[in-house]
């Protein structure tokens, strides 16, 4: 069995190439154009804002949550690659700007996605002239975005509101998947990276306690959740946290697509490669299908 589309081969030297080219550290954000960005506090949280970014047609609107491990990271470091993805899905992009470790602890993050979440279904129609509201992240981002989906099924009834998630090289299990266990030092998702995030999110907790459906969603009921596109490099640390939330996702009845990209490591999305356009090709397809 192939886990990922053969045709993807062919794009496999030019990815080494970029890659053997690369700084120490994360990607930086892809080239191009940014849309202008607008930070905008939520009613009765002045401590919470959304950044903004509306291309000149918008279908729909998608709450995104940048990665960071946590502990670092802003809405406005995602401009480049929310840029590209609304202007190729026709969508505005909402960053929330949640609460980082180790100042502030789980749940917090999460209550923050929640918080901006429902804030999103009730003004979407009337801030962007639609109610087609999708939702996505990266890393953390993808992490906190199955999260706050679960809230919105659980207290909220309103898991159903959003017509799908875009979720790439999330971390579902934080008692650490087999991959996340026989991570090398290769790029910069260490092991050690791995242990400083959970000690910052989720300290004093170990084992089962990280197994908990709040915090690890991957061991969460994942019935009646929208339609969700998952996408992952074989090089990724957390290559079997997307292998196994993408299988549980689909046996628990939701639409489900699963995109494996060879070779790719996390945060592949953001390297100037041929990988990275056609995996931002297959996503903007799915949004395009369940937008409507």
């Amino acid at each position: 069995m192939r886990l990922y589309d053969p045709t993807l081969d062919a794009l496999v030297e030019e990815q080494r190439r970029v890659i053997a080219a690369l700084p120490p550290g994360p990607p930086l954000p892809p080239a191009g154009a940014l849309l202008p960005g607008v930070n905008q506090a939520l009613p009765g949280r002045p401590d919470l804002t959304v950044r903004i970014l509306r291309p000149e047609k918008v279908r729909g609107v998608m709450l995104h949550v940048h990665g960071g491990g946590f502990t670092v990271g802003t809405p406005a470091m995602a401009d480049g690659g929310n840029s590209r993805l609304a202007r190729a899905a026709g969508i505005a992009v909402v960053s929330v700007d949640y609460r980082l470790a180790p100042t502030h602890t789980h749940p917090a993050a999460v209550d923050d996605c929640e918080a901006a979440a429902l804030w999103l279904l009730a003004e979407s129609r009337a801030r962007f002239g639609t109610d087609r509201v999708l939702i996505g992240g990266d890393s953390v981002g993808a992490t906190l975005s199955a999260l706050t989906l679960l809230r919105l099924r659980d207290r909220h009834d309103a898991a159903r509101r959003i017509c799908a998630a875009h979720l790439v090289v999330g971390a579902y299990d934080y008692s650490m998947t087999p991959s996340q266990r026989q991570s090398t030092d290769a790029l910069f998702l260490s092991p050690a990276h791995l242990r400083h995030t959970r000690r910052a999110a989720f300290p004093g907790l170990d084992g089962e306690q990280l197994r908990d459906p709040s915090i690890s969603p991957l061991y969460a009921e994942l019935r009646g959740l929208p339609p969700a596109i998952f996408s992952v490099g074989t090089e990724d640390a957390v290559l079997d946290d997307t292998l196994f939330m993408a299988a549980r996702w689909a046996a628990a009845g939701n639409v489900t697509a699963l995109e494996v990209y060879p070779e790719a490591p996390h945060l592949f999305m953001l390297l100037p490669t041929r990988m990275a356009d056609e995996a931002l090709r297959r996503a903007v397809a799915f949004i395009d299908r369940h937008l409507g």
